[in-house]
């Protein structure tokens, strides 16, 4: 099916998202919609993101698309579940495929959560983890300020390495094996936070095991690109075209020319 692929987070950190849907699935289309004039959502009510949640799914389908990809953590916590009882195409969250690839990567049963205040208040990541496993140990840490220092483009800076150090000293006591980036942000802090954390700690990036989920439910519902072609990526945002322009840049493989502003509170 050559419909595209819905993909929308709270701002620009779902592009991770997006950059391991066009390594894995090569031939799709894909709209982006980031909601950069109401980030972030971590801070916010179940209530708030749930409407704002659906005032973007309703946008996307304006665009036919054939499966929405929910690349923010804090959203597929808060709202994915209520959201999938009204949609006619499959919506896949960020929160369970890292929850699964972490639950089976733990050795010593011990796994940190690292993300926005509402996924870790949600607990969603725990439920997810003790389900698989129900030794594991699950601490969860709020770490609000990594995601306007990725914003901000200071992901090699030495204000970053004070802020790793001061929210995971925490997980190392701890003594964790394994730790889910659980905000789409955080893998662009992969390299200061594996330095602090240690070769022996595995970092689980949730946005890679959700386009391998999607992959498989494209699979399973015949919704796979018909062709092997070349692919249309198409970005919306609610606010800030060049910021986002020049955030996309430098995390996408490709050049992104055209952003498109939408008044989305009009859905």
């Amino acid at each position: 099916m050559d419909a595209p692929i819905g993909v929308f987070d709270s701002g620009v950190g779902g592009l991770t998202v997006v950059r391991e849907i066009m390594r894995q699935l090569p031939s799709e289309d894909v709209i982006y919609f980031g909601d950069t004039a109401r980030v972030p959502y971590g801070s916010k009510s179940k209530q708030t993101v749930l409407k704002y949640s659906k005032q973007i799914v309703r946008f996307l389908m304006t665009k036919k698309v054939k499966a929405i990809v929910v690349a923010c953590n804090t959203a597929s916590a808060l709202a994915l579940e209520d959201m999938r009882t009204d949609m006619e195409v499959p919506v896949v969250g960020v929160v369970r495929p890292g929850a699964k690839m972490a639950a089976e990567k733990s050795k010593t049963k011990s796994v940190g959560i690292i993300a926005t205040e509402g996924t870790v208040k949600s607990g969603i990541y725990t439920e997810y983890i003790r389900q698989i496993d129900s030794d594991v140990t699950v601490i969860g840490k709020a770490c609000p300020l990594f995601v306007p220092l990725v914003e901000e483009g200071l992901i090699e800076d030495r204000i970053t390495d004070d802020m790793v150090d001061r929210y995971l000293s925490e997980l190392k006591a701890y003594n964790v094996d394994v730790l889910v980036l659980g905000c789409t942000h955080y893998p662009l802090l992969a390299n200061p936070i594996q330095r602090y954390m240690g070769e022996n700690v595995t970092l689980v990036n949730p946005a890679y095991e959700t386009a391998k989920e999607l992959k498989n439910i494209l699979r399973e519902n015949g919704l796979v690109c018909s062709k092997d072609k070349s692919p249309v990526y198409d970005f919306y945002v609610s606010d800030g075209v060049d910021k986002f322009k020049s955030f996309a840049n430098s995390v996408l493989p490709i050049h992104v020319d055209g952003v498109n502003i939408i008044d989305i509170e009009s859905y």
